[in-house]
């Protein structure tokens, strides 16, 4: 692998663009929270796929799938930030946060399990938080039972678990997520299994647009929320987004009853609103990756070189 492109802010998100000997893109992230200093907390979000064959309606990464990458260029992603900004491998961060959730279904590589054993010992890491945000696909079934065993092996407390589902609708869902899935009662009862007493929460995400379906009754029906919370995150302006008119829930306040009403019934809720530069910026699911791409074969056609 190779770094070809780096662009953002230093204070808020850099997106890097690599490159394999065959030519195939991927991009990777680090990223702070300001106001809060990058000993604190500093977030590596990296791929584990080739573009992504789930399509998801609102990424960009989705299509033009091709393959999985290897452990060692999934490391890669983990290596450049933390060679560029600690050479000597000691990262002294509070809360080092590596999620496995930029393009790619996690689930599909089991590269990403050899990853996640080998990198507590690879670099000094007191704060290595690491992250695996998932669709649930259906038939990973060993995938999720090894990481479950490397969770309690190696990760206890210090481990995010994320099932990305959009919606209580799973007429919605299915749109959104155009593959098969593990139902609501397959993931509540993997979340049983994850959860001990005094470790982190199972996340239930939710990128919400403004025709989005999230019942508090049906997360109560199906999810502990004792075992689960619930994130709710603004579907970001992508290309795909624009494209199927999916527009974000966030332009107006109902967000907040809709919080009220999920609290309600017992749930702990994050509201995650990230930088709006970050939209600038590229940083949002593989917006980076597509324009990079659109100016390559610009390029090829004759055109002048495009900023990207």
């Amino acid at each position: 692998m190779k770094t070809v492109k780096c662009t953002g802010n230093e204070d808020i998100a850099l997106v890097y663009i690599a490159e394999d000997e065959n030519g195939n893109y991927i991009e990777f992230v680090e990223s702070v929270q300001p106001p809060i200093p990058r000993e604190e907390k500093w977030v590596l979000i990296v791929s584990t796929l080739f573009g992504c064959p789930v399509a998801c309606k609102f990424c960009d990464a989705g299509g033009n799938y091709g393959g999985r990458l290897t452990a060692d260029q999934i490391m890669y992603q983990i290596d450049v930030p933390i060679k560029k900004r600690y050479p000597d491998g000691k990262v002294p961060v509070n809360k080092f946060k590596i999620q496995f959730a930029r393009m790619g279904e996690p689930a599909f590589n089991e590269n990403v399990l050899e990853v996640l054993r080998t990198l507590p010992a690879r670099y000094e890491l007191p704060g290595l938080m690491p992250s695996v945000s998932t669709i649930g696909p259906a038939g990973c079934r060993k995938f999720f039972g090894e990481l479950l065993d490397i969770k309690n092996t190696l990760y206890g407390n210090r481990f995010q678990m994320q099932f990305s589902i959009h919606s209580t609708d799973e007429g919605q869902r299915d749109w959104l997520i155009p593959v098969k899935k593990m139902s609501f009662s397959e993931i509540s009862k993997y979340g049983n299994e994850f959860f001990r007493r005094g470790e982190r929460k199972v996340t239930l995400n939710f990128a919400l647009a403004k025709d989005s379906k999230l019942e508090p009754e049906v997360l109560a029906k199906y999810f502990d929320p004792d075992i689960f919370l619930v994130k709710i995150t603004p579907v970001n302006p992508t290309y795909s987004a624009g494209r199927n008119k999916i527009e974000t829930f966030f332009e107006d306040k109902r967000h907040d009853i809709l919080l009220e009403k999920i609290a309600e019934k017992g749930y702990d809720c994050i509201l995650s609103i990230g930088e709006l530069e970050e939209n600038q910026i590229g940083s949002n699911c593989g917006q980076f990756v597509k324009s990079h791409q659109d100016a390559v074969k610009k390029m090829e056609c004759g055109y002048n070189r495009v900023s990207v």
